[in-house]
This record gives C-alpha cells, structure tokens and sequence, in this order.
C-alpha cells in the first residue's frame, strides 16, 4: 500500500507510469469513452481547507472511474475535533478504499496515513501541495515534452528551467522536490522573510548542485525560464497578514516584462485562484502564454490516473 503525502513518495519511473496513464485517460475522457476500473470503489474526501478545484476535480473523478464519493467537512468529520485523528482514520479507512485529505498541518496528514489501511492522499497541507506539481508538470509535457508517439516523455525535461515567483510556500516546496526527482531545475524569487525553507521542502539531504537557485529579483530569476508560475500572495490560512504581505511581495508580480525575460515559448502557470493586478497582470495570465485553463482541468486527469494507480498499480 502506497500513500502520496509529498511529491517525493512516488520515484521518477512510477511518474512516467502516471503521466502515461493521465494521457490515456484523458484521451478517453475526451472521447467520450467509459473507463471505469474503480467499479464499487469509495473516495472519501475530508476538507478541513475549503476548495473547488481540488473538490470538483476529484469527485468528478472518481465518479468517472465508476466509483462513489464520500464528501466530509471539519463540520462533518469528528478528525482532530472530539476524536483524535489516529481513531478517525482507524474508522473511516475500514468503511472505503481510499481518503484525501485537504487540511493545515502536514503531521496530520501524516498521522492519519499511519492508521489508515487505505491510500491516503494529499489535496493540499500548508507544507506541500503534490497534486497540483502532478497536474502542472503533466501539462507541461503536453506543450513541450511529447514523444513522436504522442506519449508524455519526462526525458524532456531535463536541463528545462522553472521560474518560482512569489511566495516560498507548499507550492514551492513541492516545486523542489519535483526538480530534486525529475531531473530539471527552479529558479526561486521571493521577498526577504519568505523564503523557502529548503531543508524542510526537500528533506535533511537537501538539494543537488544545480536544482534550486535564488534570486533577489524576479526579473533575474525568470531570465531563460521554460516555465514561469507563481501563486497567490495569502495562501488560506495567512489572511491575518494580507495587508503585510501586499507590501511586501509588491515587485513580485508576475508582468510582461518578466514573460520576456522567460524563453520565447515560455508558459506561464498559476493554481489558482488567482488575483489579476496582484502576483499576475491580466495580459499575462489572459494572454497566449498562459496555459491556466488546461492546467486547472488536468488536476482531474492526473488525480483519476493517481487513484487508479494507489488502488490497482500498474495496469499494462
């Protein structure tokens, strides 16, 4: 049994295996085809952090595979409240086949996924946020990285460059750890004060030579990108320091001149929400380097070929 709490459980063949699959699956998708190998199979989704994408994504999902939903609210749920989360996830994992978790504190997840005798999967912790990293690299290979068979091929990313701009937050990290595994490197731009915790994000052993790189000024960090994201300046959870963080993060944003700095077939990505005018101007994310939409949809495809894979492994 396999849990996915950062983007570092799963090992660079087992995302080629998915990437695969999140393309088949797609595909089918959008051909109208059934695909339904989760048949009888239960998701329940407890979202301590309100969300759409992540909800939407994952119930459309799972009933798309052909299985059942569970959809539970701190409001719902007795996890960390009046019961403690070992014996929520005790009970829960005997009555379905799988779990995501959207909430706070990484260590709850993590001491949930120890109880629990079914897959448990991240949808968001203020530490880390894999399957969005899962999504935005699966539509990074769509645009730049397909083989001539039309198959997501992760050698193509190899060498490319990531510009990170904004907020050393779980995006971020994750945005690491994918570098750390997949062979590719992250520029990091962030105010002072709000730098990524390196050791955290990636663990005790760090980064290799060459993976992560920061800059002080935005514009230097997207110099020759391959990809251009950022993210919302108040992640949920730090609304307390909005008006703080507005002054702080004031030259981050996200501009066409930062987009010419990138390569001329640069993208530019962003997980959204998003608020035009702040880490984004609205030529960017509105404009014809933004791959935002398809970014937004492929959170479904590549979380449908993540539970297929936790449940059944490798399908050949």
């Amino acid at each position: 049994m396999k849990h996915y709490l950062q983007f570092n459980d799963l090992d660079a063949n087992e995302y080629a295996y998915l990437f695969e699959r999140a393309a088949l699956i797609k595909k089918k998708f959008k051909s109208y085809e059934k695909h339904h190998p989760l048949v009888d199979r239960t998701l329940a989704m407890i979202f301590e952090k309100a969300s759409t994408r992540t909800r939407v994504s994952f119930e459309a999902g799972m009933y798309q595979l052909g299985g059942s939903v569970v959809h539970l609210t701190t409001g719902d749920s007795q996890l960390g409240r009046a019961e403690p989360i070992e014996d929520s996830a005790k009970v829960i994992s005997r009555m379905v086949d799988l779990v995501m978790i959207r909430t706070f504190e990484q260590t709850k997840i993590e001491r949930f996924a120890e109880h629990s005798r079914v897959p448990v999967i991240n949808g968001l912790t203020n530490e880390f946020h894999p399957c969005q990293i899962l999504a935005d690299i699966f539509t990074f290979l769509e645009h730049r990285g397909m083989d001539s068979q039309g198959k997501p091929d992760l050698a193509c990313l190899a060498g490319k460059t990531v510009a990170w701009v904004g907020d050393g937050n779980n995006m971020a990290n994750t945005w690491l750890q994918a570098a750390e595994l997949l062979d590719f490197k992250v520029h990091v731009s962030t105010p002072r004060g709000y730098e990524i915790d390196e050791k955290m994000a990636v663990g005790a052993g760090g980064t290799s030579a060459g993976s992560y790189q920061f800059f002080s000024n935005p514009l230097d960090a997207c110099k020759d990108a391959d990809l251009v994201t950022t993210d919302v300046w108040t992640s949920m959870g730090y609304e307390a320091e909005n008006e703080a963080r507005k002054k702080a993060f004031a030259d981050w944003c996200v501009d066409p001149e930062m987009m010419a700095a990138a390569r001329p077939d640069a993208l530019f990505m962003h997980c959204l929400p998003a608020h035009r005018g702040e880490e984004v101007t609205a030529e960017v994310i509105d404009g014809p380097q933004s791959v935002v939409w398809e970014e937004a949809e492929n959170r479904m495809h590549v979380q449908k070929a993540l539970m297929e894979y936790l449940l059944l492994g490798r399908i050949a």
